[in-house]
């Protein structure tokens, strides 16, 4: 791979990342103004469309190799989108890392309006640990092994180490 092409492909990354945690964002938004949990439809739907897009785009990390959280920043080339990290850097739009440590440090509450959008935040990282789990299984579970059939789907034999 050329330069080039190595350039083009950080750049088109850098806007999927961007693009799809704005996705993200809005829903959220739009889930808290209608003061309905995330874990229903259409959000949650909505909420998997975005996860489905980030995994096919490899924007997901094996989160077995990845630290917690790897202080990246929306236009960094190298950002994947974590649970952590998608968190993290929606709580620093918004503004919630800040007013978090304000609160702790004052020992006060967080306002209401904040406290609701950790509490959304806590949802979309829980979904989205849960779907990551899940698809990075799916694919173990569902190899193919050296004789060309899959593990033994029920219990997993033969494909979990």
């Amino acid at each position: 791979m050329s330069f080039q092409d190595s350039d083009q492909q950080s750049r088109h990354l850098v806007r999927a990342s961007r693009q799809l945690i704005g996705d993200i964002e809005t829903l959220i938004a739009e889930a808290q103004a209608e003061t309905r949990p995330l874990e229903v439809e259409p959000y949650r739907g909505r909420l998997f469309a975005c996860f489905v897009q980030a995994w096919q785009q490899q924007l997901i990390p094996d989160d077995t190799a990845a630290p917690a959280f790897d202080d990246f920043e929306e236009d960094d080339p190298e950002l994947r989108l974590n649970a952590d990290t998608l968190c993290r850097l929606l709580a620093r739009r918004w503004g919630l890392d800040m007013a978090a440590r304000e609160a702790q440090a004052m020992q006060t509450r967080l306002p209401a309006d904040q406290l609701e959008r950790m509490r959304l935040l806590w949802s979309v990282m829980r979904m989205w640990m849960e779907w990551s789990y899940a698809w990075r299984r799916w694919v173990e579970l569902h190899a193919t092994g050296e004789n060309g059939e899959a593990g033994d789907r029920a219990t997993g034999a033969d494909s979990i180490t």
